[in-house]
């Protein structure tokens, strides 16, 4: 892009949204340029801030016809590098951080329509004001924001209760690629009435469009609620465990995260949080469960966990005691991310296979791993619930990270080899990006994916959302 057309492209984006939410001038806006992980940096024309739909509307026409690429951003919290600019600079970064209303909770649809910048944090709260739960529940809830969720589909904790972000929209707000806005932002639990537009737009990490508003679903807030840490000698065990909760609580097990030795030592061991437990166990769980009905509740669930003890399935818990001590829990599980940075090099995977196979897997891809690098550590962490491990591969101690780092694609063939023989997914709920668009070009079903390029065209004939992610 030459001078001339930069400086047309700025005025006409200043004249939409003000000069003071264009910044052109990369120290402004240098964390927006690189994800989370350091894997990608991009460079940007501008980063602009709109306030409101309508001038996401005039922007998004706008660069369409001056072939200008949008990126759209969130709280710059994924993971597979789908926010980011590339190398070129000729692309805009849209921000969402003024789109910030919280437009109305409405307890008796038990719904709530939030702004695409709103932060999971705040609509949390928000629900939680009108005696209401929004359930989902993410380690980046203060900074990564309503719009990024619905784009990325994003999981968390509480999936095995309550289900993907998918099942928690109801309806959208987004703007297309030539600026026409789909009024979407239904309260409906019904709506059968030709294609589900809403579920085009929830996934597709800013490809199709941007996403300015949701409509969420909210839920009874629980009366009672218990957490309990769990040790156990084996995947297997865990989910046997598992299967004893359901027996006793339903829907009622609302997060069921099984954590690996190494993973739960490495944290401990940086000093990030406490353990849980007296003495070392192979694996643990970090189990918790609600209720509407808190009579008996507390008795019924150490039951149930003496009940795992007598039949050899647990071999020590502990149930927190205070809301002190279930953050306690919860800090250990939300910092292992933290404690494998400290650890040096880590090459992630964000995998999903049936419930069931899960020991399979992580003894299969374990096996593959330690024969490939003799000494690298396997963290492995995750949703047992919902089939959805964070089996991550830590280097070994001493290593060259930069060396360790070299064989991330050959350990991507190894640990995602093991994922297809199993029927699974090489991306549970982190998407698509950057990151794994080649391998989803490889391992998609074809007639799928080409119905995903017929989607894209359609909806943005001239590339200008987002490039370059996904497909």
């Amino acid at each position: 892009m030459n001078a001339t057309t930069r400086n047309a492209a700025l005025a006409t984006l200043e004249s939409i949204v003000g000069t003071r939410h264009v910044l052109t001038d990369p120290a402004l806006f240098a964390g927006a340029l690189v994800e989370p992980r350091g894997l990608y940096q991009g460079k940007a024309l501008a980063f602009v801030r709109p306030g409101a739909t309508p001038e996401v509307a005039a922007i998004a026409a706008f660069c369409n016809g001056a072939r200008i690429g949008i990126v759209p951003q969130g709280g710059n919290t994924g993971l597979v590098g789908g926010q980011t600019p590339d190398s070129s600079g000729d692309q805009i970064i849209l921000s969402t951080q003024r789109l910030r209303a919280i437009r109305e909770v409405d307890p008796l649809a038990d719904v709530m329509i939030c702004e695409a910048g709103v932060t999971l944090a705040e609509a949390q709260a928000a629900a939680l004001s009108a005696d209401r739960l929004f359930p989902l529940s993410l380690a980046a809830e203060g900074t990564c924001t309503v719009g990024g969720n619905v784009s990325t589909n994003a999981g968390g904790v509480m999936v095995i209760a309550y289900g993907n972000t998918r099942d928690l929209v109801t309806g959208v707000e987004a703007v297309l690629a030539d600026g026409r806005v789909i009024h979407g932002l239904s309260k409906l639990r019904k709506d059968n009435t030709g294609y589900d537009m809403k579920s085009l737009f929830i996934g597709s990490e800013g490809t199709l469009g941007v996403v300015t508003a949701a409509s969420l679903r909210l839920f009874p807030n629980p009366r009672a609620r218990a957490t309990a840490f769990v040790g156990l000698a084996s995947p297997e065990r865990a989910l046997e465990l598992l299967h004893l909760a359901r027996e006793r609580f339903g829907a009622g097990v609302t997060s069921f995260e099984l954590i690996g030795r190494t993973a739960h030592d490495i944290t401990v061991g940086n000093g990030l949080a406490r353990a849980p437990l007296k003495g070392g166990h192979a694996w643990y769980v970090l189990a918790e469960a609600s209720s509407q009905s808190p009579q008996g509740f507390d008795e019924a669930f150490a039951g149930s966990l003496e009940t795992a003890f007598e039949r050899g399935i647990i071999e020590d818990s502990a149930i927190a005691a205070s809301l002190d001590q279930r953050h306690e829990f919860w800090r250990l599980r939300e910092s292992i991310p933290e404690a494998q940075i400290r650890e040096g090099g880590s090459i992630k995977h964000d995998v999903s296979v049936a419930v069931g196979a899960v020991p399979a897997f992580i003894d299969e891809a374990t096996r593959a791993v330690e024969a490939f690098q003799p000494g690298a550590r396997v963290v492995a962490f995750g949703h047992l619930g919902d089939g959805n491990i964070h089996f991550n591969v830590s280097q070994p101690v001493g290593a060259d990270k930069t060396k360790f780092l070299a064989r991330w694609d050959a350990m991507n063939e190894i640990v995602h080899g093991v994922v297809a023989r199993l029927g699974g997914s090489f991306s549970a709920e982190h998407g698509v990006g950057r990151l794994k668009r080649d391998l989803m070009a490889r391992t998609k079903d074809p007639a799928s994916l080409a119905v995903m390029r017929q989607i894209k065209a359609t909806l943005d004939p001239n590339g200008v959302m987002n490039p370059g992610k996904i497909l």
